[in-house]
């Protein structure tokens, strides 16, 4: 009897020592990106009481965007047209579990938005940033992105640079995404 209580306790430490050594190999530390993204895409769809449009670029990665209400002539726009935009992006990626409070309010906002001055191209610049939990859908190693998708539908993907990080993640993870953009939409749609 007194065998079979070490051999317990020995089974539940060993279990627990590999547990939290394979938590820690598989842990990825949180990354942090601001990059200048200069997109040519197909709308795929657009919603015109919120304003967002999703467009599929030619490697297949989305993106879904708000068009201020400073874009000329946005009822103008059709599902099917290829358009081009530039916007810079920051993302923190916590690869982590979401907490309860995460799980109960899965969209914040951090900080509002705010609209160009006057001296801008047409467009405005929206700056606010979010923290959401978001979840990956696609992953593309040969050309090194992800698409992600918001708790409110919305798709972003992302450039990836680390070759290892890229191949530790899977579709369907979890991730608590801190997220801001300043759009310049111009909706130049490219002729053809």
């Amino acid at each position: 009897m007194k065998f079979l209580k070490n051999y317990s306790f020995f089974l539940c430490a060993f279990l627990l020592i590999t547990n939290i050594s394979f938590a820690q190999e598989n842990e990825i530390p949180t990354r942090e990106k601001y990059e200048l993204v200069e997109m040519q895409g197909t709308i795929t769809e657009i919603n015109k009481e919120t304003r967002d449009i999703t467009i599929i670029g030619s490697k297949g990665e989305l993106h879904t965007f708000t068009a201020s209400e400073d874009v000329e002539r946005f009822d103008e726009i059709e599902v099917g047209e290829v358009i081009t935009f530039d916007f810079y992006k920051y993302i923190k990626a916590e690869f982590r579990q979401p907490t309860e409070e995460e799980k109960a309010e899965p969209l914040v906002i951090l900080a509002e938005a705010g609209k160009a001055g006057m001296d801008t191209e047409p467009g405005a610049a929206i700056g606010a940033v979010f923290k959401a939990v978001v979840t990956i859908q696609t992953i593309n190693l040969q050309f090194m992105f992800v698409s992600i998708q918001g708790p409110n539908g919305n798709y972003s993907t992302i450039q990836m640079e680390d070759k290892e990080l890229i191949k530790k993640l899977h579709v369907g993870q979890v991730v608590i995404l801190t997220y801001g953009e300043a759009i310049a939409v111009k909706l130049t749609k490219v002729e053809d």
